[in-house]
């Protein structure tokens, strides 16, 4: 019954951040900004743990992309974000050092990676200054939205004692 209920939980994160993505993004470049990515990055680190997230962030970039909506740079942007924010709040149990995994994982390390994966898989070569901007602002944006939904969830009591790490 909790593998049903994890599985079901991570779908609707996945459903939550593909729909989310039609609605919500800005272009940075090359690469397109979906702070609802971020967003569900925390809440999903923070509700489900650091696994989960990363695979919840890889479903929603794969699927991003196979509907045209993302590029290649949802991958190391959203899973590092999703890695670090799980794994800052697995260890304090604060939410605010999800979030702020969830902005050093997207905004620093995932757009520094993005720069060879640009180059390798999608032919353009631009320089790791033509990334950070657009990915920090996204994900902060996107972090802050997520922390606030956290909270507003928690008031209600809508997340299940088990699905709360």
């Amino acid at each position: 019954m909790k593998n049903t209920r994890l599985l079901t939980t991570m779908a609707v994160f996945v459903a939550i951040g593909v729909i989310g993505s039609s609605f919500l993004w800005f272009p940075t470049g090359i690469a397109k900004a979906y702070p609802v990515q971020h967003a569900v990055n925390v809440m999903a680190a923070v509700t489900l743990g650091p696994v989960p997230a990363v695979v919840i962030a890889f479903m929603i970039g794969l699927i991003r992309n196979l509907l045209g909506l993302g590029t290649l740079l949802a991958f190391p942007g959203g899973m590092v974000g999703a890695l670090l924010a799980g794994y800052l709040y697995h260890w304090t149990k604060k939410k605010y050092l999800a979030a702020t995994g969830e902005m050093i994982g997207t905004g620093i390390i995932g757009s520094l990676l993005s720069v060879p994966f640009a180059n390798i898989l999608m032919g353009q070569s631009v320089g790791a200054i033509a990334f950070i901007p657009g990915f920090v602002v996204s994900s902060c944006t996107g972090a802050l939205i997520g922390l606030f939904v956290l909270s507003r969830v928690k008031q209600q009591n809508l997340i299940p004692k088990q699905l709360q790490s």
